[in-house]
């Protein structure tokens, strides 16, 4: 048994960079950037009102309210760029987003101004208050200046991301190409199909449901699922068949304890895979098994019980997926423990957590009831993983624990290629 934070370094080692692939921006929703992407063009690209009023020149000038103005065009959104006058005494009528005329450097709302004149005369109006000079103007690359940098390697994309995209006109995002992830539920007790009454002794495979989809939230492409009893050929056969879906990485449930049945290890020593180890002092989970298919895969071993397979998945294949996509390790916050905990081992405990706000704004750490790791309904209650390192005391209220969001990326399921 070794240590979380040595079990941790030898996963990041061994969790190789993807290639990087070209995806269409209109399909880049949940990816992750694999090189910075630069402003190929200032944003806004033209200077442009704010406002739906008058363009007025100033020259730097603050313009008194009295002052007349006699309007010799309009400019609205979507208008060409116009060569206007300067003349210090016109105007132009302005709306909101259109080009500013050449020789205009400020904008008067509509509102504060009083239309004067006869009919049959030119359009006048009189200020109604002062104008600053350059109010409600937006300036070309005022938002974004061209050759900006304005995504990271590492950024996911997500909705605002795409947007600027959009506005820039950027077509294509080099990206890492999403894990390709197989997985094996193993169990002869486990029953796939919801409206198959259980026999004696069955029960529903709800591992498999839920590491599809928090591994689609989390980057990855599951490529493969397949639920096999507690037999080595059988799983022998399925692991084949995940490898030849193209899998990078394996995630098994059950069959990796101590138990009679438990043949995980032993089968993959059989086809030359290196265990790089198993079990690990953690609660719950401990009995978590990682290593190296012959072949280049990865492969992780979770225990069954629901909870400790979502630990695993969220402490150990989610960091492996993190770099594989080329993201930076993740940082955990710091945030107080509500009320006392007491370990019942000299374990790191990974626990069902609850962030919550006091009446003074203060964020506390709250440590659920039922952590025990058959129990799925109090995950429905949790909104963190709070964690307490390996101590043999009492962790005292107030003290700083790390506290992990509920995934590490929480990021949209991508739309699929």
């Amino acid at each position: 048994m070794i240590a979380y934070d040595e079990a941790l370094a030898i996963i990041l080692r061994e969790a190789r960079p993807l290639p990087i692939e070209t995806c269409a921006t209109s399909r880049a929703l949940g990816r992750i950037v694999a090189a910075p992407v630069v402003s190929p063009a200032a944003l806004p690209p033209f200077d442009n009102s704010a406002m739906d009023g008058y363009a007025l020149h100033s020259g730097a000038q603050m313009l008194a309210a009295g002052r007349t103005f006699e309007v010799r065009g309009a400019q609205v959104a979507g208008d060409a760029h116009s060569d206007a006058t300067q003349d210090a005494r016109a105007a132009w009528e302005i709306m909101t987003g259109a080009r500013l005329p050449d020789g205009f450097d400020t904008v008067v709302p509509v509102e504060q101004v009083e239309c004067i004149g006869l009919p049959g005369e030119p359009a006048r109006i009189r200020l109604g208050a002062d104008v600053t000079a350059a109010q409600h103007v937006r300036r070309r690359g005022e938002d974004v200046p061209e050759h900006a940098e304005i995504l990271r390697a590492g950024d996911c994309v997500q909705p605002q991301q795409l947007m600027l995209l959009a506005a820039l006109g950027i077509a294509e995002v080099g990206v890492a190409r999403r894990p390709r992830v197989a997985i094996l539920t193993t169990g002869r007790e486990l029953v796939d199909d919801p409206a198959q009454a259980l026999a004696s002794g069955e029960i529903r495979n709800s591992n498999g449901p839920f590491l599809e989809a928090r591994l689609g939230m989390a980057g990855a492409q599951v490529v493969h699922r397949r639920t096999v009893n507690d037999d080595p050929d059988q799983f022998r056969v399925a692991l084949a068949d995940a490898l030849a879906a193209g899998a990078d990485v394996v995630v098994s449930t059950g069959a990796v304890s101590m138990g009679r049945h438990d043949f995980i290890p032993g089968t993959l020593r059989s086809l030359g895979a290196r265990l790089h180890f198993h079990k690990v002092a953690i609660r719950p989970g401990k009995p978590l098994l990682f290593a190296r298919l012959a072949g280049g895969a990865l492969f992780f071993g979770l225990p069954g019980n629901p909870v400790s397979c979502a630990v695993g998945l969220r402490f150990f294949v989610e960091p492996a997926l993190r770099a594989m996509l080329g993201m930076a390790p993740e940082i955990p916050v710091r945030v107080p423990l509500a009320a006392d905990y007491s370990p019942r081992a000299p374990l790191r405990f990974l626990l069902k957590g609850r962030l919550d706000c006091d009446a003074s704004a203060r964020m506390h750490a709250h440590v659920l009831a039922g952590q025990e790791s058959f129990r799925i309904l109090p995950l429905l209650e949790s909104n963190a993983w709070i964690v307490i390192p390996e101590t043999m005391g009492t962790v005292a209220a107030g003290t700083l624990v790390d506290v992990h969001g509920l995934g590490h990326l929480q990021a949209p399921a991508p739309i699929p290629a």
